[in-house]
């Protein structure tokens, strides 16, 4: 089996003594994170940046080795950027906006997923997993420097929990025995075997793909190979049925074959027979080291339910779908986003906890939006019939010469934000005119406005955005804060912004959640229709 070589695998938080171990009785947590992970870490840092205590729990020492992850999304950046920490995740990753589609040695066509201008992130980057884990502990260090109450605990395992009406009881494994505490909230983060989801009974509902794709990370200087996602269907280096290539940092390639659900997965492992794949596909006289690989299969499923009074879910813990369309970490950090501001609001005690019945229901529509575009990329690269492989080729031949057939190529929709058009938090969409991008529930649109980007600007606070619109003061609303961004047109020198936000009407008011996410829109502002909307959000209506 073939091991990382250039081990990326960093030891960040070194098992040490908490006092909670030799406590009389055990100490009570505001919120435990379970899962030291990419999503785990990030929602401690969101929960730490507004001042929430929180405690992770991790059975290792730092990350594991293995890129895993390595394509993060725009909305992923976004996220990133307001944590504090997108700089080095933009300076490390290689930027790519295009993707070619090719079937045998022919180009069918090619697409930029990001064509329009007027953002501050690329549509992806690509970073190995460990790097990325790393950027966000070392803003979690940053915030700590400035106070923020978290604290990362290796060598930490979780090895029962008790849950009760008001609290759950963690039984914590270390090197110098057990201890028990006290969580009033757990949030569990630590992957797709989640043993937390196993020791509450839980399990995942859906599919399980009969096909294997073996992964080989290797590290190669080529210039044959651009900065793109290239696809093949039925590549004519005959490696698989279908084969992925992405370029990471460090001169360190993706490859990812398809070799068929009846493969020998031991014998595919040996280096020796992952070398006759790459020789076949780039040459003999190409020369790589071998860096990582591995084997999987696609899993299309989720949890029934997300949060379980106390106990919530997320990422990997509460749902999976196949790797193609990068929509596993990025998904994940959405999950992080959304109940990060939901779960400091209940704590801080401006919302009941019926607020984060929200978090189910939104971040459940994402997972089966995921699940479904999975689903479908899944079936299209891996023809389950006859019939449906005849189409498959069809489509490919049509695409290589007509548009109208491109979109129906499917070699994995790559990973967008959610719409929460059916949210319950949704209040009016009252713009007449307004485009449809912008709509109630969609996530906000960047755009150049005279000092930055419209997103920098927003933050992570409630926010009233208006645009060309007179705003009185009104600095909250029942105690919870509401900030002001006022935007003219003259502000507005690409006219990206008016296209993204006021389509054909000559003034807007925006309610925009913490999560960047409209929450209602007016063409002009009304106090009384604004707190409303915001008290609706907030379980207070």
């Amino acid at each position: 089996m073939v091991q990382d070589r250039y081990a990326l695998a960093f030891k960040l938080y070194p098992y040490q003594q908490s006092p909670d171990q030799t406590a009389e009785t055990p100490a009570r947590h505001p919120v435990v994170v379970v899962g030291g992970g990419p999503i785990g870490l990030a929602m401690a840092l969101d929960l730490g940046r507004q001042g929430v205590p929180v405690v992770v729990l991790d059975d290792h020492e730092g990350i594991g080795m293995g890129s895993r992850a390595i394509c993060f999304a725009k909305r992923t950046l976004e996220i990133a950027e307001r944590y504090g920490c997108s700089g080095p995740m933009l300076e490390k990753g290689v930027i790519w906006n295009v993707g070619k589609v090719f079937q045998d040695d022919r180009q069918v066509f090619e697409f930029n997923l990001l064509p329009e201008e007027g953002h501050a992130n690329p549509a992806f980057i690509n970073l190995q997993q460990p790097y990325f884990e790393k950027f966000i502990f070392e803003q979690i260090q940053a915030e700590q420097a400035k106070g923020a109450p978290v604290e990362v605990r290796g060598k930490n395992r979780l090895d029962s929990i008790e849950t009760h009406t008001d609290c759950t009881v963690l039984t914590v494994t270390t090197p110098d025995g057990p201890y028990t505490l006290e969580a009033d909230w757990v949030i569990g983060c630590d992957g797709a075997s989640s043993p937390l989801r196993e020791m509450m009974g839980l399990e995942f509902d859906g599919r399980v793909f009969q096909d294997s794709f073996l992964i080989a990370d290797i590290r190669m200087k080529s210039d044959e190979f651009p900065t793109e996602r290239w696809f093949w269907f039925e590549p004519h280096f005959k490696s698989g049925a279908s084969t992925l290539l992405h370029r990471q940092p460090d001169d360190v390639w993706r490859v990812d074959f398809q070799i068929g659900w009846d493969a020998d997965r031991a014998e595919e492992m040996k280096e020796e027979n992952i070398r006759k794949r790459l020789d076949a596909m780039f040459g003999d006289d190409v020369e790589y080291d071998m860096v990582w690989s591995s084997i999987y299969t696609f899993q299309c499923r989720r949890l029934e339910k997300f949060r379980h009074n106390r106990v919530i879910f997320a990422g990997d813990a509460a749902h999976q779908v196949s790797p193609f369309g990068a929509r596993g970490a990025n998904s994940g950090m959405q999950d992080v986003d959304n109940l990060g501001w939901k779960l400091g609001m209940v704590i801080k005690g401006q919302a009941p906890a019926t607020l984060l019945d929200s978090y189910d229901d939104e971040r459940i529509y994402g997972a089966d939006e995921n699940i479904l575009n999975s689903t479908r990329s899944t079936d299209f690269i891996t023809p389950k019939s006859e019939i449906s492989h005849t189409f498959r080729n069809a489509v490919l031949k049509l695409a290589e010469r007509h548009a109208f057939a491109r979109p129906l190529v499917n070699s994995g929709r790559l990973s967008v934000p959610c719409v929460y058009d059916t949210s319950p938090l949704n209040g009016p969409d009252e713009l007449p005119g307004g485009p449809a991008q912008s709509r109630v529930g969609s996530p906000c649109k960047d755009a150049p406005v005279k000092d930055g980007f419209l997103l920098q600007s927003l933050g992570d606070e409630f926010v009233l955005l208006s645009i060309n619109a007179e705003m009185s003061d009104l600095p909250e609303v029942d105690g919870i804060p509401l900030r002001h961004v006022t935007i003219s047109t003259d502000d507005d020198p690409s006219g990206a912004l008016s296209e993204r936000y006021l389509g054909t009407a000559a003034s807007a008011v925006y309610l925009i959640r913490p999560d960047q996410h409209v929450a209602a829109r007016w063409p002009s502002f009304d106090p009384t229709k604004v707190s409303a909307a915001l008290l609706k959000i907030c379980g207070k209506d």
